[in-house]
């Protein structure tokens, strides 16, 4: 099982960005996927996860509103929309696969890491 970011670069404040989280050995229509991202200095956390035990899609308060998942079967890829960003959403952003059943987005319940792709939002 290989997931793999992509999608970062620089971003204006206010601006929008997409990422990509990209499969392979496993069909990711099977998993739920956790988003994560990691600022310079500070500690990873979870940023959006499916498959909550309530059946819904866990969103940290920071990003409430801003982000979105959403997944392509067909590509077996799973995205991370992101709009009106601010200089605090800064951080490697990481995707993984939920290995056990919970809610929210502790890091515990997640593994198969893939490598991150870096967003800043920047003028």
């Amino acid at each position: 099982v290989q997931l793999q970011a992509s999608g970062g670069g620089l971003v204006q404040p206010g601006g929008s960005v997409r990422l990509s989280c990209a499969a392979s050995g496993v069909s990711l229509r099977r998993y739920s996927i956790g988003w994560f991202r990691q600022a310079p200095g500070k500690e990873r956390e979870g940023v959006s996860c499916t498959g909550n035990s309530d059946g819904g899609t866990y969103y940290a308060d920071s990003v409430k509103g801003r982000f979105t998942i959403s997944g392509d079967n067909a590509k077996n890829t799973v995205y991370l929309q992101m709009n009106s960003l601010k200089p605090e959403d800064t951080a490697v952003y990481y995707c993984a696969i939920r290995l056990y059943p919970g809610s929210g987005c502790p890091m515990f319940d997640f593994g198969s890491w893939g490598q991150g792709t870096l967003v800043t939002v920047s003028s």
